[in-house]
């Protein structure tokens, strides 16, 4: 799944640094919209506002983390 999500971001978000350990810093509002919308979209899980904090989108595999805990509420 981390590959997908990987394959998936870089596509609409090429100038970012998937393998960052400060993601969140380098994500503006916009990217962080794209990402939410893209995941939830793909997926088909619910991804909001309050889901967009430092902590899920800290790194790739916080991202992963937050999509299979979105899945396992589905």
């Amino acid at each position: 799944m981390k590959e997908e999500i990987r394959a998936l971001l870089e596509d609409l978000l090429p100038l970012v640094d998937f393998d960052s350990d400060f993601l969140f810093a380098e994500l503006n509002s916009l990217d962080v919209t794209t990402i939410l919308m893209s995941l939830a979209d793909k997926y088909g899980i619910k991804l909001e506002a309050i889901d967009a904090t430092p902590k899920n989108l800290k790194s790739l595999d916080n991202i992963v983390a937050m999509v299979e805990r979105k899945l396992q509420e589905k």
